[in-house]
């Protein structure tokens, strides 16, 4: 769907009733690893509206702290992996096969790749690299500890990190986890889960959970992990960090998270009213 005029686009956001966000890049600021006092706000005027608001991240639940001071009305975690409403019940929960899993512990053996497994409750890393302890140091999240691979839970993996480039993505994915599918957000590594697992699986959850229709949900993002929920809710927003591919098939394309890019779409929907609150963001 494109919103060629404002009108039409105005009428669309009378009937929002739930709102979905990414986290790392538009809810929280790559450059502070904080919330914006903005967002903050936005976050709370639409839930005084009666407005779902629902987080949806590649994070497990458990990386969230970040997020701590804010009322959500749910967690779309692994990228659509884990649905979980706020008082811990699951509302879904999709594991990657676990021949894929064995397929990559064989591959690593032979190339050497580095890898994360994330579980549900825990997460581990195949080797500490400086890239790992930088990629890490990005998002402001402690490196996990590194995986036994004599111990390694084969069964119960909700989502993998392949630290391989882009074009050696397709080749990796094709050939070692052919029952999963990968989306990224950093040229560092990918974000693989189970087949048909987007975050726009995890919309359509929530929807069913409250009793809403997918054509009244906005969402916003800024990585390739995004796209699939930006171009299938009713009003998908790129943040103006966003990358390229992102702001291509956005419906809107707002500020950036440091320059109050959620309250500014927000406000440009009619969602939000007022004047924007000082830059200053949460402690993380």
């Amino acid at each position: 769907m494109n919103i060629n005029d404002n009108k039409s686009a105005q009428k669309i956001a009378t009937e929002i009733r739930a709102v979905f966000f990414d986290v790392d890049g538009t809810l929280v600021s790559f450059k502070t690893n904080s919330v914006p006092a903005s967002a903050r706000k936005a976050i709370d005027a639409l839930r005084q509206k009666g407005i779902k608001v629902i987080v949806a991240t590649g994070r497990s639940i458990k990386a969230l702290e970040v997020l701590n001071e804010i009322s959500f009305d749910g967690f779309i975690c692994f990228n659509g992996g884990l649905c979980a409403t706020v008082g811990g019940e699951i509302l879904h929960k999709q594991m990657i096969h676990a021949d894929d899993i064995r397929a990559l512990v064989q591959y690593q053996k032979e190339k050497g790749v580095n890898y994360a497994l994330m579980y549900h409750d825990r997460v581990f890393i195949q080797s500490i690299t400086q890239s790992v302890e930088d990629m890490y140091k990005h998002v402001d999240l402690p490196v996990p500890p590194v995986l036994d691979p004599e111990n390694i839970d084969f069964e119960n993996v909700l989502q993998a990190n392949i630290f391989i480039t882009p074009e050696e993505e397709k080749k990796f994915m094709e050939t070692v986890m052919f029952n999963s599918v990968a989306t990224r957000w950093t040229p560092l590594f990918a974000d693989v889960n189970s087949g048909g697992l987007n975050k726009y699986i995890g919309v359509e959850i929530f929807c069913r959970h409250f009793g809403i229709d997918p054509s009244q949900t906005m969402s916003f993002g800024d990585g390739g992990n995004d796209i699939a929920m930006l171009t299938q809710t009713a009003i998908g927003v790129a943040m103006g960090n966003a990358n390229p591919p992102v702001k291509e098939i956005a419906d809107y394309v707002t500020a950036d998270v440091d320059s109050n890019g959620i309250w500014k779409a927000l406000e440009h929907f009619g969602l939000v009213q007022g004047v924007i609150p000082a830059i200053s963001s949460s402690a993380s």
